[in-house]
C-alpha cells in the first residue's frame, strides 16, 4: 500500500483519508541544470561480457582517471536531453503540467560493492540461460529476400519483362544481433521498502541488465517516483540508456531506493515513446512494480487506471509489448489495469531474477 499525501496551500502535509501517514515533501537535492555529474564516461561501447573466471562482471577497484572537461560536458548534455525529450512526450498529456525532473544517477565503490555481492549468486544462472539463447541467435535463418539480383537462389519470373537481367532474389543474412529491444521500469514508491521488494527488484534488475549485456540486446532501465517536492513531482533515474550505453551503468542500478509516491502512467508513456523510436523490430516494456498508482493531487483510483489502460492500447498500436511484474500485495489490482495477457504474478521473490530472464529469452 502506498504512503501517500496531499498539500494545502500552506503546504502543510495532510494524511490521506485512509489515516496513512502522508510522505513529507522536501526539496530534491537534484534538479535538470545543478544535478551532479555521472561518474561514467561517454563511451558507447557495451562490455557485455567482461566476465572473470568466476563468472562475474571484471571490476577495477581503482576510480578511472578524472574525465575531462570535454567528457563532462557530454555528460551534462546528455541528461539535458533526457530532460527535453521527456517533457516533449508528456506535452500533450494528461500529465503536461506535472514539473517533471530525470536524473543521471552516480556510481560510487560501495555501489560496486554492492553489485558484486547481489551479482554473485545470480550470474551462473544468468549465464545459462544465455548460453541456450546465443545458439538460437547465432543460426537464426532469414525469411526475407532481397529481389533484383543478377544471381540469387530465388527467380523471379516477373522480373523478366524488365530485361535487365536483375531476375534473381537473394537471401538476406541474419542480423548480427537480434532484433528486440527492452524497457524495464522499477516502480520506486516507499512500499517498496517492504517485505524484501526492494533487493528482489535489484536482483531481477541485475540478471535483466547481464543477460541483455551478454545477448547484445539494447536496454533501457528506468526508475520513477512521484512528489518528491512540489517542484519536483515527478521523478525519473535514467540507469541505463541504449543512447548512452556505459559499462558502469551495472553499478548506477544499486541506486534503486524506495522513495516516496508513484505515477505509472507517466513513466510509461515515456519509456514507450524511447522504445517507439528504436529500429529493433520487437519491443518490449516490463513494469516491475508492488502496488496500485498513487499520486498527488488525484492521480489514482479509476482516474489513474483508466490512463495506464489507455497509454497501454495507444503504444500497443505502435508495437510496444508490455508485461507487468507484480511483486506486491496489490497484485489482483495490476492484473486488472494490464489484463491478464500483460501479467506476471511473482510470488516467489527468489524465483523472480531467472523467471523473467527467461521471459525476456523467448522474445527472442
Amino acid at each position: 500500500m502506498r504512503t501517500w499525501g496531499s498539500v494545502d496551500d500552506s503546504g502543510s502535509d495532510l494524511a490521506n483519508n485512509e489515516g496513512e501517514t502522508g510522505i513529507a515533501l522536501k526539496k530534491s537535492a537534484e534538479s535538470d541544470e545543478n544535478s551532479s555529474d555521472s561518474a561514467s564516461d561517454d563511451s558507447n561501447v557495451t562490455e557485455s561480457s567482461d566476465l572473470g573466471e568466476n563468472g562475474l562482471p571484471m571490476v577495477h577497484q581503482a576510480n578511472p582517471d578524472p574525465k575531462s572537461v570535454d567528457a563532462k560536458q557530454k555528460e551534462r548534455d546528455f541528461r539535458k536531453k533526457l530532460n527535453r525529450d521527456a517533457r516533449e512526450i508528456v506535452s500533450e498529456s494528461i500529465h503536461k503540467g506535472v514539473k517533471l525532473i530525470v536524473h543521471r544517477p552516480e556510481y560510487n565503490p560501495e555501489n560496486k560493492q554492492e553489485y558484486i555481492a547481489l551479482s554473485k549468486e545470480l550470474m551462473p544462472v544468468v549465464r545459462e540461460i544465455a548460453r541456450k539463447t546465443l545458439p538460437l541467435l547465432e543460426h537464426e535463418v532469414s525469411s526475407k529476400f532481397a529481389r533484383n539480383h543478377y544471381y540469387g537462389t530465388k527467380f523471379q519470373a516477373e522480373s523478366v519483362a524488365y530485361r535487365d537481367y536483375k531476375y534473381f532474389a537473394k537471401k538476406l543474412p541474419p542480423t548480427e544481433s537480434p532484433s528486440l529491444v527492452v524497457g524495464l521500469r522499477i516502480d520506486e514508491s516507499a512500499s517498496m521498502a517492504a517485505f524484501g521488494r526492494l533487493e528482489a527488484a535489484k536482483r531481477a534488475v541485475i540478471a535483466v541488465y547481464e543477460f541483455c549485456q551478454i545477448c547484445k540486446i539494447p536496454i533501457l532501465i528506468y526508475g520513477d517516483t512521484a512528489d518528491v517536492s512540489k517542484m519536483e513531482q515527478m521523478s525519473l533515474f535514467a540507469y541505463a540508456d541504449f543512447n548512452n550505453a556505459d559499462s558502469h551503468d551495472r553499478f548506477r542500478l544499486m541506486n534503486i531506493r524506495a522513495r516516496s509516491n508513484n505515477r505509472d502512467g507517466m513513466a510509461l508513456r515515456i519509456l514507450a515513446e524511447k522504445l517507439v523510436a528504436a529500429p529493433q523490430e520487437t519491443k518490449l516494456l516490463i513494469s516491475l512494480s508492488d502496488g496500485q498508482p498513487k499520486a498527488m493531487d488525484n492521480y489514482t483510483g479509476v482516474y489513474a487506471a483508466q490512463d495506464m489502460q489507455q497509454t497501454i492500447a495507444e503504444y500497443e498500436r505502435k508495437g510496444i509489448a508490455f508485461l507487468a511484474a507484480a511483486i506486491g500485495q496489490d497484485k489482483d489490482v495490476i492484473q486488472q489495469i494490464y489484463g491478464n495477457e500483460r501479467f506476471l504474478d511473482i510470488s516467489d521473490l527468489n524465483e523472480f531474477p531467472a523467471k523473467l530472464v527467461r521471459i525476456i529469452a523467448r522474445y527472442l
